[in-house]
């Protein structure tokens, strides 16, 4: 009979993970024990396991204090005034961070981006920047000027007036603050020439912007924490990128040693089903909320590591443009065979072609990591695994 069901995500329960745990083994005894439950399911090649990296860094026991946070910011910037640029709006990215950032300097000079943070949460929404006649792309804001033009602004979803709270972190640290709101890195040299750029997905850019601009010590998060200090856990890649507040002085960092994880899974899974099935280790998603506007990428990458059959894009033709323009002529089952025939014998590469238009051009992994985010949640589902079938089928099978 003719297979009806494309993919399927699902989300598998599993224990609480606890450091120093064999989590590679807990993950396919997790798998296995799915597959045999009432729910249960039969594997198939090219099955995907994907875990979340936050069980994978609690199983290294990758954590980090405020003291060790401060330690590592006052040998690596100095200790004295540090500009602290383009933070995201975050309890649970930031928070944690910015009080061991503070507890590393003797003054802060807090520069945010507006009228959002990089990841799309906003101070203010651009409505009320054009009602009061303030172009974000050239117009600096003191704190000040900010409050006179709009008050007191929660944002929406957390109910946090973020220039407030943040402005409390630092000063509760023990460090002086000035808050400033500019989109130009070099808005920052006026105040220091020593300064910490805390943005994601762009600070390579700003730094080489400062670092042009004249800037005379220039780090980036991925800087700080980048090995051990005192004990510490640490990323050699990511540093604090990636981090989350785990407690009210420790943040949890991105996972380490990940490449060596997910190949022995992989193994395992072989040994415990004999197909070979594809693993990978998640953080957020890549995609956008079209009513918050925020972009939930906060982590540095989607996936920081992923077996070999992961690496790539998609290569899939869009049915309907088949359907409406090669075979239009065609219904029924020869307009199925018409189109099966097609996918079979299609190009191995479909960049440029106009078949393809409409599918979507991204990685496989930040599409599967989009896939597992949104299966896993961010809360209570207890499922920290998720086990995909089918993602690498098409009208064909």
């Amino acid at each position: 009979m003719e297979r009806m069901v494309g993919t399927i995500s699902r989300g598998v329960r599993a224990p609480i993970i606890r450091e120093g745990e064999d989590l590679a083994k807990i993950v396919v005894d997790s798998v296995v024990a799915a597959s045999k439950s009432e729910d249960g399911f039969a594997f198939r090649e090219r099955d995907i396991v994907c875990v979340t990296e936050a069980v994978v860094a609690r199983a290294q026991g990758n954590y980090a204090s405020t003291a060790q946070i401060a330690k590592d910011v006052r040998a690596k910037l100095g200790g004295e005034t540090i500009g602290v640029i383009f933070p995201i709006l975050s309890r649970n990215r930031f928070s944690v961070c910015l009080k061991g950032i503070a507890g590393g300097a003797k003054k802060i000079i807090l520069m945010l981006s507006y009228p959002s943070d990089e990841v799309g949460n906003h101070l203010i929404d651009y409505d009320r920047l054009d009602e009061k006649g303030v172009n974000p792309w050239t117009d600096v804001l003191t704190e000040a000027k900010y409050r006179e033009l709009f008050g007191e602004v929660l944002h929406p979803f957390t109910g946090v007036d973020y220039i407030n709270f943040y402005r409390e972190i630092i000063e509760e640290a023990g460090a002086e603050v000035e808050i400033v709101l500019s989109n130009d890195a070099r808005t920052i040299l006026k105040y220091t020439d020593t300064v910490l750029c805390c943005d994601i997905h762009t600070r390579a850019r700003t730094k080489r912007i400062l670092k042009n601009a004249g800037a005379k010590v220039v780090c980036t998060l991925d800087d700080i924490l980048n090995e051990s200090v005192d004990g510490s856990g640490y990323n050699e890649n990511y540093g604090l990128l990636g981090s989350n507040k785990a407690t009210e002085d420790t943040v949890k960092l991105f996972p380490r040693d990940c490449q060596t994880f997910v190949d022995r899974v992989a193994d395992m899974m072989k040994e415990a089903t004999g197909k070979n099935i594809e693993v990978m280790i998640y953080g957020d998603g890549a995609f956008k909320d079209p009513v918050g506007k925020i972009w939930e990428l906060a982590d540095p990458v989607v996936s920081p590591a992923y077996t070999k059959g992961l690496e790539g894009q998609p290569n899939e033709v869009k049915l309907k443009y088949l359907a409406d323009n090669n075979f239009a002529h065609l219904q029924g089952d020869e307009l199925k065979a018409a189109i099966s025939d097609y996918i079979r014998n299609k190009d191995d590469d479909l960049v440029g072609n106009m078949v393809s238009q409409g599918t979507t051009p991204r990685r496989l992994t930040d599409l599967i990591g989009s896939l597992c985010d949104l299966t896993s949640g961010s809360g209570d589902k207890g499922t920290p695994i998720v086990f995909i079938q089918g993602y690498f089928d098409n009208y064909t099978k």
